[in-house]
């Protein structure tokens, strides 16, 4: 349940209400990844104490299970390889992150993309011409995040006279095992005050992006539960679509 302030306290009492019903209409559970099933870090980072069983028992129910991430420092193939590590049964079709989603777009516009990205993530735009870009992704960069980078996709930005640019989220932070650090929502304001535009978010809490997995379910947004750590981004994103929504006490959660 999320938290919240004294004055919505009235509120979250109402919203307990309702799930006696919810819980008989259910038949999809969507959940986040990092800060949710484990932690990001050195190595493969770690496993959230009960996740890996959590992940079995839901597979073992009636109940479809996708997972839903925000996640741009790996390709799809190579984050679920690093969860299989883990120890968690999950195949690359029940991962959604917004890489694939955003060539997807690219593809239907016939834009060309100038990346701020992680180098892990890099591989995922192989197949995509990024000559003359018409346009900027801006993802999880990490350390890519330099003046000098964020300056370059400023400059193509500016040049453009129908500037665009995509933001793979919107976080403002994300919990590694060694604390937490600045998302890539926090790069994404800078470039929309430098430009004076407004970033097309592909990801959480897109609706668009919400709706995909739905699709992919084969379910109503009333028969989906989203599970995770982000209050605005997974829980919020979430009931904006219709779904309910449940934040855990893990990850960023403070």
């Amino acid at each position: 349940m999320p938290y919240g302030s004294r004055r919505r306290s009235a509120h979250i009492v109402m919203a307990d209400t309702g799930w006696p019903g919810c819980v008989k209409s259910l038949k999809g559970v969507i959940l986040d990844l990092c800060g949710v099933l484990y932690d990001s870090g050195e190595g493969d980072g770690v496993a959230i104490p009960g996740s890996i069983e959590a992940v079995k028992r839901l597979k073992e129910s009636d109940l479809q299970l996708r997972f839903c991430t925000n996640e741009t420092q790996a390709t799809r193939k190579n984050f679920v390889a690093k969860l299989q590590r883990l120890g968690f049964d999950i195949s690359v079709s029940e991962v959604f992150p917004p890489a694939p989603a955003a060539i997807a777009v690219l593809k239907e516009r016939g834009l060309r993309p100038h990346l701020l990205v992680h180098d892990g993530l890099l591989p995922e735009f192989d197949a995509e011409d990024k000559t003359n870009p018409n346009c900027v992704i801006v993802g999880d960069a990490a350390e890519n995040f330099s003046y000098q980078n964020l300056n370059e996709a400023f400059r193509v930005l500016i040049g453009l006279e129908r500037p665009v640019l995509f933001s793979l989220g919107q976080g403002r932070y994300y919990k590694e095992t060694d604390g937490l650090k600045l998302d890539v929502g926090v790069y994404m304001k800078a470039l929309e005050y430098a430009c004076d535009l407004k970033a097309e978010v592909i990801g959480k809490p897109s609706p668009t992006f919400f709706q995909s997995v739905l699709n992919d379910m084969g379910l109503k947004p009333n028969e989906a539960l989203m599970i995770g750590d982000d209050l605005v981004n997974d829980v919020g994103g979430a009931q904006y679509c219709g779904m309910k929504g449940v934040q855990v006490r893990t990850g960023k959660y403070r």
